[in-house]
């Protein structure tokens, strides 16, 4: 057993110190997202038990609705990881604790002139129009979005610790804080149920509390625990700092917009170019492969800020040896498919019945789309953790244009259906397959120069 496992680990490269960090968080994220998932589970059924089938269905999607407004931290989340990363690897403790301080003062700057815009706004708008309900329900979406967005607001803050402990190589902060959020949102449900009225007002104040409560813990035993050399001061807020973190920072936002709107808009698509009815054999196709995307972006999204520290103290060994694992791991994923390909059919009958129908050559087509985004990100970590990310800007920003008009051609003028909208997805992604192992190949040799080193 012992020359098994030893084996196993000289086959995937267990030995560095820094990937030893990783293969735990992988660990805890594994047993976080599993209880979270179940957590879940069981908090769907209790939901409808509590609210009427309209009210749920009202805050599925004004919950929905908020989260659009979380691009409105322009990236400084992604800018702070990197920078704060780089300065503590190089032990410049002062300017890591600049970054911090500048980051939480802007945040709180965006957020207060969000929810004052916001509040102006709110005058204005009829909520049970705009999420098509009874007038009924007006006076509790009077008060209600705006308990909702505050909480939201004061969320971007307070949600920066995750941040700082990722760039710290905590890489399952945000599976753990999910699953407590799930766990406290499940005893808060259950104790709803008690009680013999039901109140969307009620249940959304609590479960917009929920995540925001935990992370001021966080945030108040961090900053007085792990991170206390880095506890934010405003007065250490400046210009200086805010231009290192919104540089590359207002890259990601608009990669951050660009995947948006090309993961976003299939169902829109789907719904003008053919019928609501065929939203469902696509999204039930669309979740039973993503099992596989979510298991690969729980190994591989930890190498984020690992790639950072490494390539901050030129270390371009463990970052070969690192990629050359990730890339042992992907070998696995063709075969996984072929695997999900083969039980599908099964599959769907056991989930949702008979009466809908996906076919093989969806199938085929989420297989192929997983496929690539898997690749993709073994080396769009890297050079996300480098930052060099002007590349992939250009490249999302053109896939972003491409994608609609592209899923209508295929889905539409070549009768390719709802595969064609998949597959649109699949080109937008895959021209840029060659792309990024050539600019991870350029950096780590030194050969970079231009768009390649920006």
């Amino acid at each position: 057993m012992g020359n098994i496992l030893s084996k196993i680990i000289d086959f995937v490269g267990f030995e560095h110190v820094r990937t030893k960090q990783i293969v735990k968080h992988i660990g805890w994220a594994f047993i976080f997202k599993i209880g979270t998932i179940i957590s879940n589970f069981l908090l769907v059924p209790l939901t409808i038990n509590y609210l009427d089938t309209e009210n749920y269905g009202v805050w599925l999607t004004l919950s929905s609705f908020i989260m659009w407004f979380s691009i409105f931290d322009i990236g400084l989340g992604h800018g702070l990881r990197n920078k704060f990363a780089e300065a503590k690897a190089k032990e410049n403790y002062q300017d890591a604790q600049a970054l911090v301080s500048t980051a939480y003062y802007t945040i709180a700057c965006i957020s207060i002139c969000m929810m004052v815009i916001f509040f102006v706004v709110n005058n204005y708008i009829k909520w049970s129009t705009v999420f098509n309900t009874s007038v009924e329900l007006d006076k509790t979406l009077d008060i209600l979005l705006p308990v909702v967005f505050v909480f939201f607001a004061i969320q971007l803050i307070v949600k920066l610790i995750t941040t700082i402990y990722q760039a710290n190589q905590n890489h399952s902060i945000d599976n753990k804080i999910q699953f407590f959020t799930q766990i406290l949102s499940l005893f808060a449900i259950w104790i709803l149920t008690k009680s013999n009225e039901s109140s969307l007002l009620i249940f959304g104040s609590i479960f917009s509390a929920i995540p925001v409560i935990i992370l001021i813990v966080l945030n108040t035993y961090a900053f007085n625990s792990e991170f206390k050399n880095f506890k934010p001061r405003f007065r250490l807020a400046s210009k200086k700092y805010l231009k290192d973190i919104t540089g590359i920072g207002f890259n990601f936002f608009i990669v951050q917009i660009a995947a948006l709107v090309l993961f976003s808009t299939d169902n829109f698509i789907i719904t003008n170019l053919f019928s609501p009815e065929e939203v469902v054999p696509y999204n039930i196709a669309y979740k039973y492969f993503s099992i596989l995307l979510m298991v690969f972006a729980i190994v591989t999204t930890p190498y984020w800020s690992s790639f950072t520290d490494a390539f901050a103290r030129k270390d371009t060994n463990w970052i070969e040896n690192s990629v050359k694992t990730l890339m042992k791991i992907w070998l696995f994923v063709p075969i996984g498919l072929g695997l999900m390909l083969f039980l599908s059919d099964w599959f769907y009958e056991l989930w949702v019945g008979d009466k809908i129908i996906i076919p093989l050559q969806l199938s085929l087509a989420m297989a192929l789309f997983v496929a690539i985004m898997t690749f993709n990100m073994i080396y769009v970590n890297f050079i996300n953790g480098v930052g060099k990310i002007r590349l992939q800007l250009y490249t999302s920003v053109l896939t972003m244009f491409l994608n609609i008009p592209l899923s209508m051609f295929f889905g539409r003028y070549l009768e390719w259906g709802t595969t064609g909208v998949i597959l649109a997805t699949c080109f937008c992604l895959g021209y840029t397959l060659p792309l990024w192992p050539m600019q991870y190949k350029k950096i780590i040799n030194g050969t970079a120069v231009g768009v390649w080193n920006k």
